[in-house]
């Protein structure tokens, strides 16, 4: 039987729009932008555990999900699979309930000009906002 490896991640992540703006989320720390979500726990259904992580950073309640893609990140420390997922809630906040995170709406054209990472996933949801098509992206970094 093979080792589990520790570098080995599954996490959700949320495209939410509100007023044609997108949802990101500002590491304090780590001074970047990515999408709200985290990881999915061991048992965990992919929607269950985007649901919870929405809750526990922006106190937000998950409508509806639709998945719209997969990104798959292999770096030199990790391996990170994303799965991607359309989010409709309640009430739309950027208040974030973490204190190492911020939220911010970008407009489109401050999407295209910021880096999200990661940049794969930034460029899969800025292509599946102009054609709706679901993705399926690998980039392996070294």
């Amino acid at each position: 039987m093979e080792k589990h490896h520790q570098g080995f991640e599954v996490c959700v992540r949320a495209v939410i729009m509100y007023r044609g703006r997108i949802l990101v989320c500002w590491h304090r720390l780590n001074k970047h932008y990515f999408f709200p979500g985290g990881h999915v726990e061991h048992g965990e259904l992919a929607e269950k555990a985007l649901t919870r992580e929405l809750k526990e950073e922006l106190n937000i309640k998950v409508k509806k999900t639709s998945f719209i893609g997969l990104t798959e990140n292999i770096y030199q420390e990790k391996h990170e699979i994303n799965l991607v997922f359309r989010v409709l809630a309640d009430e739309v906040k950027d208040k974030s309930q973490e204190d190492h995170l911020d939220f911010a709406f970008l407009s489109p054209a401050e999407f295209r000009t910021k880096q999200v990472l990661p940049v794969s996933l930034q460029k899969s949801v800025a292509k599946w906002l102009k054609d709706k098509k679901i993705f399926r992206v690998c980039e392996v970094r070294r």
